[in-house]
């Protein structure tokens, strides 16, 4: 081979040399960065599996509270549920909160006082939770308490409260925790 082709094809395989080499190791990275890519893709679903499983785990136990102007109205005009049993927490005198469940149902907390109530004894209640509620400019709210399968179990009347916490403890059983004591401060 003359050398002035010689020297063209050293360069021609130099080039194409480089070229390949350059193509390779892009490739090379490509994939690397697609691996990494897949495997934080994979993780990220991994993690919200793992987080709709922990979230369907608590859900089965809890149940929610969602706010019924209808539940404040009966409160607010003194109407007794023949269906339910009434409880209080706080003060007998100005209760914290005041709640009605369904009579199929156990309620299952020491911090809940039973009260056999009467137009008349809900009236009183209520009025004097009203006039400590005014003294706070704030007003009382209704709540529907529902159980983990998205049915009513009883209601909530109370001032505005941060924390409303419902957990099923077993068959037609919840656990309801009541608001602070110092809810009129």
């Amino acid at each position: 081979m003359p050398a002035d082709k010689k020297a063209e094809f050293d360069y021609c395989c130099s080039f194409t040399d480089w070229f390949f080499f350059f193509i390779m190791r892009k490739i090379q990275f490509c994939a690397a960065a697609m691996d990494i890519r897949i495997l934080l893709a994979l993780g990220i679903i991994a993690l919200i599996f793992i987080a709709v499983i922990i979230k369907k785990q608590i859900d089965e136990h809890y149940g929610h509270f969602y706010a019924n102007n209808a539940v404040a109205s009966a409160y607010g005009n003194f109407r007794i549920d023949p269906e339910q049993n009434y409880y209080i927490s706080g003060s007998d005198t100005y209760p914290s909160a005041i709640i009605g469940i369904k009579q199929d149902w156990t309620l299952e907390s020491d911090l809940w006082r039973k009260k056999e109530l009467t137009s008349s004894s809900l009236q009183e209640l209520v009025q004097n939770m009203q006039t400590k509620a005014q003294e706070q400019g704030s007003a009382l709210l209704g709540f529907d308490i529902i159980d983990n399968r998205g049915q009513k179990i009883g209601d909530w009347f109370s001032l505005p409260v941060n924390t409303l916490t419902v957990r099923i403890s077993g068959e037609k059983k919840a656990v309801i925790h009541p608001p602070s004591n110092d809810i009129y401060r």
